[in-house]
């Protein structure tokens, strides 16, 4: 049998690289049906995802979210998703801490730069502020190993290791599959890796109140009425800071933005 020539090999290889956008959108596209089952679009201006492209860094976020319960949502970038954890009490940089993080629905990619509020009577109705934000890697032991691959076997395996680059979250993490609850939902466990970033003691949610990418409290966040997220409003905002509405702004009744701006005064002052 001819051997294929190092030419051939080339162009096999490249027409599997080129199909790889299409087989992580295919798969991306299949994760998000739960996420798209529990929401009714016609009602609620979350993203129904599928436009964002993956960039060359695999993106993290962190959203402190007031729903019926006040919890952290850990989202890390895989495939073409984002793989979600609800954090009850949020991360902690304590290496002896082991935190509570109950997989739940993957989400789009958009929905990183949500920062904003959900209307009531909405599936995860409440305030959602972007606590922190950046990037991660590959974080197991073994440096013969595609680093996007390693994830993937780690997360399998249930024993996701992984490093933060974030603003406020750096450093060697773990999330460790435990057991399902009796809807079969995944329990993990989210542990800090002793290294420099690491702080016995220490609790990073009560030192940081404030949205990474506004400055605003979640009281602040909650009184902004223009800035109830809707999709088609946070293209071109900066920071992921949405628009004021155009409505409010013709009426003019600026009341309630001063009303906001005295607030966030005030609050900056008493920190």
């Amino acid at each position: 049998m001819p051997k294929k020539s190092a030419k051939t090999s080339k162009r096999t290889s490249t027409r599997k690289a080129a199909a790889a956008p299409s087989k992580n959108a295919a798969t991306a596209e299949s994760q998000l049906a739960e996420y798209r089952r529990k929401r009714d679009f016609s009602r609620t201006a979350e993203p129904a995802g599928g436009k964002a492209h993956a960039a060359k860094k695999l993106a993290f976020v962190i959203q402190k979210h007031a729903a019926s319960h006040l919890h952290y949502d850990l989202r890390l970038e895989l495939d073409g998703v984002m793989k979600s954890w609800a954090v009850p009490k949020g991360p902690s940089l304590d290496p002896t801490v082991k935190r509570l993080a109950m997989q739940v629905e993957d989400h789009p990619i958009e929905y990183n730069t949500f920062e904003g509020t959900i209307p009531k009577g909405e599936y995860g109705g409440g305030t959602v502020m972007l606590w922190d934000r950046g990037t991660y890697t590959y974080g197991g032991s073994d440096p013969t190993v595609d680093p996007v691959e390693g994830l993937r076997r780690g997360y399998q395996k249930g024993d996701f290791k992984f490093v933060l680059h974030g603003k406020r979250l750096q450093g060697s993490w773990v999330l460790v599959r435990t057991r399902r609850d009796d809807k079969g939902r995944a329990q993990w466990l989210l542990i800090k890796h002793r290294d420099e970033y690491a702080g016995e003691g220490s609790d990073v949610t009560a030192e940081h109140l404030t949205s990474v990418a506004t400055r605003r409290t979640m009281e602040e966040i909650a009184d902004g009425r223009s800035r109830v997220w809707h999709s088609n409003r946070t293209e071109g905002v900066d920071s992921g800071e949405e628009k004021r509405s155009a409505a409010s702004t013709k009426s003019g009744n600026t009341q309630p933005a001063l009303t906001s701006a005295y607030q966030r005064l005030m609050a900056r002052r008493s920190r």
